[in-house]
């Protein structure tokens, strides 16, 4: 079977490492990458035996299947013109920086029936794919996904840049309509939000509470979900999993604990978790990087003409998601009438500082 030909666009922090992994994949042939800064083009088509172009348009001819990591404000004119080729593509996420920029690339894959996957790559996180292994309701579901400022993204708000990998996970596993959004920002760097929180609501009773920063001292990423069926802690970064259910004996113990007797109390306080609730715990560290699970099933879809993990209706749900999110920070109303502060760019103005500015400047 010939090699499929691919083509990588836009080979900048994230993009150089899609050209990367797909040209030591035996099933590939990496025919060229592109990017508009033409230096960093020839530098990562230079270290990966590949051609080099300072424009995507030379590739339509001469690939079968591309990936596309450009800035998302370039999103839909250059996947556009993979997509009215008939050519599959795995997009970056977020899919494109309006929603009915979205919709449109959705239609055109489905009128070309042609592959269209977006970069969601936490869908491909062994903890993850190992929760997805098992049958529970979640009720209750808290992220946090928080890292420094980096510089990259500054075209997209933080809800876009990195909240939205939330928003794909918690549709994916609530999969009810969503009932209302409370949402609030801070756009500390000027233009975006770069600090953002989400209070959302299912219609079969989930709540979850969502909150995303890039301008955090220290990075975490995790998940936390309260089911019927137990507890369950996702740290992405660490890809480790916890369970932790009520054992059967905890179910059949009295729900007061003041009614309990002395000896039945300290049996409860000194074996609670093992007895009573058991704790297992996941390393999901063994196989594939992300990354490259991620490339793999793009390319096992094409061969095999299935549909992707995240494809484009996957990913215009997220964005019609992060969408009312951003609407509900722009609107979001700091003192609690319209003639005060709104929105992500405004605050009131403060009342005194934490510490002198002097202090602040030794401190940093």
């Amino acid at each position: 079977m010939p090699r499929l030909r691919m083509a990588v666009i836009g080979v900048g922090h994230l993009g150089k490492e899609h050209a990367r992994i797909l040209a030591g994949l035996p099933e590939v042939e990496l025919v060229g990458v592109a990017d508009v800064t033409f230096e960093q083009a020839q530098a990562v088509a230079g270290r990966l035996g590949c051609r080099a172009f300072g424009h995507h348009q030379p590739l339509l001819d001469l690939c079968d299947a591309a990936v596309l990591a450009v800035p998302t404000t370039q999103h839909y004119a250059v996947a556009r013109e993979f997509l009215v080729r008939g050519i599959p593509l795995l997009v970056e996420k977020p899919l494109a920086s309006s929603l009915d920029q979205a919709e449109q690339l959705v239609e055109i894959a489905q009128r070309q029936r042609v592959i269209l996957q977006v970069g969601h790559i936490e869908r491909f996180n062994p903890a993850v794919e190992e929760l997805q292994r098992y049958r529970f309701q979640p009720k209750f579901v808290e992220c946090e996904r928080l890292g420094p400022f980096t510089g990259r993204s500054t075209d997209t708000g933080v809800v876009l840049d990195l909240m939205i990998h939330d928003l794909d996970l918690l549709l994916c596993l609530v999969q009810a309509p969503l009932r209302s959004v409370e949402a609030l920002g801070v756009a500390l760097f000027g233009g975006h939000e770069d600090i953002a929180n989400a209070r959302l609501h299912f219609a079969n009773g989930c709540v979850a509470n969502i909150t995303a920063s890039r301008a955090s001292p220290s990075a975490r990423r995790t998940m936390r979900i309260w089911s019927p069926e137990g507890y369950a802690s996702v740290d992405f970064a660490k890809r480790q999993l916890t369970l932790i259910q009520p054992s059967e004996a905890l179910r059949q113990l009295s729900r007061d604990p003041s009614k309990l007797n002395p000896v039945s109390r300290a049996l409860l306080k000194d074996d609670l978790f093992g007895r009573y609730l058991q704790v297992r715990e996941r390393d999901c560290n063994g196989g594939s990087d992300q990354l490259t699970a991620e490339l793999k099933h793009f390319l096992q879809c094409i061969q095999n003409g299935t549909r992707p993990r995240v494809n484009g209706e996957d990913a215009w749900k997220a964005m019609a998601l992060a969408t009312q999110i951003i609407e509900s920070i722009r609107s979001h109303r700091w003192e609690g009438h319209a003639a005060g502060a709104t929105g992500a760019s405004q605050l009131p103005a403060p009342q005194g500082t934490f510490f002198p500015p002097a202090a602040g400047n030794r401190a940093a």
